[in-house]
């Protein structure tokens, strides 16, 4: 069934019955002609969001693996199939979300595998894709490096499409690859990596734990072995997966019994 058409026995009253009942949405898509969150607070996001960078994404993906981690509402799963991806995977670790994916991929037409595992879960995935899409996920985590981590020890194989909320200033300082014990100054430069912390809420919402800064979003890609080929949209970064530094990876801590 071509993508956008609308399967047997589903008409608009039906798909509208079933995006209310799922709401609600955080991303505003386009579901067989019913829009899920028309009066969304960033405007028509995800799409305002996908047309700075869509460019920098190859046009055709055909044979390509995909894996969307942190897929929301699948707006990126989507877009992904919609450019001839053959397999394409999306994980959320909320099961309302999956539950608007799978019904997004359905009136769409599209052949998409859902599943709740978190990014710390990569691993479980057993496999490597061709795409990597960490958008958006970042902040809400407490541990942002051990995901990235995790990412290019498991299941990154090429592309990683990387974004995240940004707070402080969007310069880069130049870094030296060492300092003196007594030299301090460069931690109070503007553009030096920051990674804020929040310890309590922050927009109205508790799972925003840690933003970096643009010099820290960077910093933190090449830490994990991803080398920024592309930087399209304010926080949007298009990487390759190369070594790590110093063969830096995952840590595995010990469960206790």
């Amino acid at each position: 069934m071509p993508m956008d058409s609308l399967p047997p026995r589903l008409d608009r009253d039906d798909i509208r019955r079933r995006v209310e009942a799922l709401g609600p949405w955080f991303h505003n898509m386009d579901v067989g002609g019913v829009r899920t969150a028309p009066e969304h607070f960033l405007g028509d996001y995800p799409q305002v969001k996908w047309r700075g960078f869509a460019h920098a994404i190859p046009a055709d993906l055909t044979g390509k693996s995909v894996l969307d981690i942190g897929c929301n509402a699948g707006f990126y799963a989507l877009e992904m199939k919609r450019r001839g991806a053959e397999t394409v995977v999306g994980i959320d670790e909320d099961d309302r979300y999956l539950a608007q994916a799978r019904l997004a991929a359905e009136v769409a037409g599209a052949d998409i595998e859902f599943r709740n595992l978190s990014v710390y879960d990569v691993a479980r995935l057993g496999r490597r894709f061709d795409v990597v899409l960490f958008m958006g996920v970042l902040y809400h985590l407490r541990h942002p490096l051990l995901a990235l981590d995790l990412i290019h020890e498991h299941v990154a194989g090429d592309l990683l499409v990387f974004q995240s909320m940004q707070r402080g200033s969007a310069g880069v300082d130049p870094v030296e690859p060492d300092y003196d014990f007594a030299e301090t100054a460069h931690f109070d430069s503007p553009g030096y990596p920051k990674l804020h912390f929040i310890e309590q809420d922050y927009a109205h919402d508790w799972t925003n734990w840690w933003v970096p800064n643009a010099a820290c979003a960077e910093a933190m890609l090449r830490s994990a072995g991803f080398q920024v080929t592309d930087h399209p949209e304010q926080e949007v970064y298009i990487c390759r997966r190369v070594e790590t530094p110093h063969g830096i990876g995952a840590v595995y801590p010990a469960r206790g019994v």
